[in-house]
């Protein structure tokens, strides 16, 4: 997706952020890393969740929608709460729906996607000892996943590169993450490469 993919709508003053992906795709890192770097509050949707739904994952079953909603909440609480001073999010928000909910408690937010490999990911949750989401989980993730669309705020970064790297190229594209509106017309327009393929956390 062009980093130029964004919609109209309100933009914070302050960055709010979601960093977004499937399990295993580096969101925590990252995510925290952007909010030291950002100095702004970072929190890990990870923590939003209820025993019963981390019973649940634990357990290799993903979750349903009825399991998410009450925590989706929770987290778009937490983005309204944040608004105005900025902060940011690690959370898979996997599907358009899932990130709607987000932006109806949170309009300005954006989305960083760190994207990559299924054999990727599943090598790095096959080395994750200890955490609640197993290496069955991350097919369903896949499957699951539906890419940021062209109304939709954000931008997609390569799961596969460094930490510090991710962190600069968000910071390189941050201007552009306002709405087309406030957009100069691009004077070499990237071609659009259309719609990309398409739960748990």
């Amino acid at each position: 997706m062009d980093p130029d993919q964004n919609p109209v709508g309100p933009v914070s003053a302050a960055p709010l952020l979601v960093v977004m992906g499937v399990t295993g795709s580096g969101k925590t890192t990252v995510g925290a890393a952007l909010g030291q770097r950002l100095r702004v509050p970072y929190a890990d949707a990870d923590d939003f969740h209820s025993e019963a739904n981390v019973a649940k994952m634990s357990a290799g079953t993903p979750l349903d929608d009825s399991d998410r909603l009450p925590w989706l909440r929770a987290i778009g609480s937490w983005l309204a709460d944040h608004a105005v001073t900025g902060g940011v999010v690690s959370c898979s928000a996997l599907r358009r729906a899932y990130r709607d909910v987000l932006r109806q408690s949170a309009p300005a937010v954006s989305f960083v996607h760190l994207d990559g490999p299924e054999e990727v990911v599943r090598r790095r949750v096959a080395g994750r000892p200890g955490h609640f989401m197993p290496e069955s989980l991350v097919a369903s993730q896949f499957a699951t996943l539906e890419p940021l669309e062209p109304d939709e705020r954000g931008i997609v970064l390569d799961l596969d590169r460094s930490v510090d790297d991710l962190v600069e190229a968000y910071l390189a594209s941050a201007p552009s993450l306002r709405p087309r509106s406030q957009l100069a017309p691009p004077t070499d327009p990237e071609p659009d490469p259309g719609p990309g393929p398409n739960p748990g956390e």
